[in-house]
C-alpha cells in the first residue's frame, strides 16, 4: 500500500476515523464471531484471547514490528514531521527488513509523521493477529497463544508487510524487473489476511484437531457454535468496520475514488454471502447461516486488495468467487487435509486473501493507480494516465507478479510459523491437557466461566429467575 502524498490535516482526519471506527469494531466483531462459533464452555477463553491479542500484539509492533516493516527503504512521505524513517537490510530494490525506528524513535526523537503512520498501520497488524484466534481455539494454552501473538506483531506480519507496503523488494518488482507495477495490495488481502490465515494454518497443524473432531476413519464431526446471534451480529459489525479499512486506505476523503472503493467493498461482501449460502444449500439441502456469514467475510477479504482498481461488475465476480472458495476451503480442510479450523479462519482469510491479491492481476482495469510503486506516472502500456492493469486488460506481467507475490506470502507465513512454533511446541506443549480441553478452557485457564448460571445448573443448584 504505497502511501500518496497528502496534507497532514487530511491524513489526520482519516486516521481519526480509522482509529475510532476500526479498532473497536474490528476487535468487537471478530470477538463475537469467534466466540459465537465456539462452544459455550470456551466462551471466556475466546473473549480473553481477543483482548489479549490486541494488547500483546500492539506492544510487540510498537517495540520492533513497526521498525521492521517501515524502518527501511519505504517510500514514506513526510507527514509534517522532521524526516521519514531510514535504514534496512537490503538496499535499493532488494530491501527485506527495516532496521531503524524501534520504539517509534527516529534519529533519537519521535516524529509526528511517524507516529501518525504507526497509528494507521497498527490497525492492520492487529487484524492479522485476530485471524489466528479462530483456527487455534478451544485447545491452545494461554501461554502458547501469547507467544503466537508476540511473533505476529513483532516479526511475522512486519516482514511480509515490508516487502509489499514498506518499500521492500516485492513492491520494487515493477521498477527493477519491469513486472507491472510490482506487488500491489490496496488494503491488505495479502499483507494482512493471507499472512494471518497461512500462519493460522501452520498453528492449527501443530496443535492438531480438537478431541473428538475426527473419527477413526477420518470423517469429521460437527461442533456447532453456541451463539449464532453473536456470529451474525459480529459479521455485520465487521462489514461496517470494513468501510474504514478499504475506503479509509485512500487516506483522504478528497480522493473521489473512495466512492468506488466503498461500493466495490459492499458488492463483493453481498456476492460472497450469496454464493456461499446457495452453494452450501445446493450441496447439503439446507443453507447454513454460519457459512453465509463466512461468505460475506470472504467477499470482504477478497476485495480488499483490488477494491480501488476494479469496476463494480468485477467486484461482484470477485465476491462470487470468494464465496465459492470459502465453502470449498472449509470442506477441503475437514475432509482432505484433516485440519480442524473451528471458525473457518483459514478459508476466509488464508485462501480468500490469496485470491484477492491474485484478482488484482486479473481484474484491475487501469483506471486508478497511475505511478503506483513509482511505475507509469505519465504513461503506462502506451496510454497516458493508465494505472494498475490486470490480465483481462492487457498486462500479463502484473498477473504473474500478483500470483508470485501472494504465493510467496503463503510459503513464508506458513513456513516461518511452522518452523518456529514446532520448535516451541517441542520444548513445551502449546496445547492444554486432555482434561482441561474436555472440561472447557474457561475455568482451568482463566478461573471464570462465561456463563456461571450454567455451572449452577450442572451442579444441580437452583438458579434465580
Amino acid at each position: 500500500m504505497p502511501l500518496p502524498s497528502r496534507a497532514l490535516p487530511d491524513l489526520a482526519a482519516g486516521l481519526c476515523f480509522l482509529f475510532i471506527l476500526l479498532v473497536p469494531l474490528a476487535a468487537a466483531g471478530l470477538a463475537m464471531i469467534n466466540t459465537g462459533l465456539g462452544r459455550s464452555r470456551n466462551a471466556a477463553h475466546m473473549m480473553m484471547m481477543n483482548i489479549a491479542a490486541f494488547a500483546v500484539a500492539f506492544l510487540a509492533y510498537y517495540t520492533v514490528g513497526f521498525a521492521f516493516q517501515f524502518g527501511g527503504i519505504a517510500p514514506i512521505f513526510n507527514l509534517g514531521g522532521v524526516a521519514p524513517l531510514t535504514g534496512s537490510i537490503g538496499h535499493g530494490s532488494t530491501g527485506i527488513l527495516g532496521t531503524h525506528g524501534f520504539l517509534l524513535q527516529s534519529h533519537g526523537t519521535y516524529d509526528v509523521g511517524v507516529i501518525a503512520l504507526f497509528l494507521f498501520q497498527v490497525v492492520f497488524m492487529e487484524t492479522a493477529g485476530y485471524i489466528i484466534i479462530g483456527a487455534i481455539a478451544e485447545r491452545i494454552s494461554f501461554a502458547g497463544f501469547i507467544l503466537a501473538e508476540l511473533a505476529m506483531g513483532a516479526v511475522i506480519y512486519p516482514i511480509y508487510g515490508n516487502w509489499v507496503w514498506g518499500g521492500g523488494f516485492l513492491a520494487h518488482l515493477g521498477s527493477s524487473m519491469h513486472w507491472g507495477h510490482g506487488a500491489v495490495d490496496f488494503a491488505g488481502s495479502g499483507v494482512v489476511h493471507a499472512t494471518g490465515g497461512w500462519a493460522a494454518l501452520a498453528l492449527a497443524v501443530i496443535l492438531g484437531p480438537r478431541i473428538g473432531k475426527f473419527n477413526k476413519d477420518g470423517t469429521p464431526n460437527a461442533f456447532p457454535g453456541h451463539n449464532i446471534g453473536y456470529v451474525v451480529l459480529g459479521t455485520m459489525i465487521l462489514l461496517f468496520g470494513w468501510m474504514g479499512f478499504n475506503p479509509g486506505s485512500t487516506l483522504a476523503a478528497s480522493d473521489l475514488r473512495i466512492s468506488v472503493i466503498a461500493v466495490n467493498t459492499n458488492l463483493a461482501a453481498v456476492a460472497g454471502a450469496a454464493s456461499a449460502m446457495f452453494l452450501w444449500y445446493y450441496l447439503f439441502g439446507k443453507p447454513d447461516v454460519t457459512m453465509a456469514c463466512n461468505g460475506m467475510l470472504a467477499g470482504l477479504v477478497a476485495i480488499t486488495a483490488p477494491c480501488a482498481f476494479v469496476s463494480p461488475n468485477s467486484a461482484v465476480v470477485i465476491g462470487l468467487l470468494a464465496g465459492v472458495l470459502v465453502d470449498l476451503g472449509v470442506l477441503f480442510n475437514e475432509r482432505v487435509i484433516k485440519v480442524d479450523d473451528p471458525c473457518g479462519a483459514i478459508s476466509v482469510h488464508g485462501y480468500c486473501g490469496w485470491l484477492g491479491a491474485v484478482c488484482v492481476g486479473i481484474f484491475a482495469d487501469g483506471t486508478y493507480g497511475a505511478g503506483w510503486n513509482g511505475v507509469g506516472a505519465t504513461t503506462y502500456l502506451g496510454k497516458a494516465g493508465m494505472g494498475v492493469t490486470g490480465l483481462l486488460y492487457g498486462d500479463s506481467k502484473q498477473f504473474i507478479t500478483q500470483l508470485g507475490g501472494t504465493t510467496l506470502c503463503a510459503v513464508y507465513a506458513f513456513g516461518f510459523t511452522y518452523v518456529v512454533f514446532s520448535l516451541v511446541n517441542a520444548v513445551r506443549s502449546m496445547r492444554v491437557s486432555k482434561e482441561v480441553e474436555m472440561e472447557g478452557l474457561d475455568v482451568p485457564e482463566f478461573g471464570l466461566p462465561a456463563y456461571p448460571e450454567d455451572e449452577l445448573v450442572d451442579a444441580g443448584s437452583p438458579v434465580a429467575a
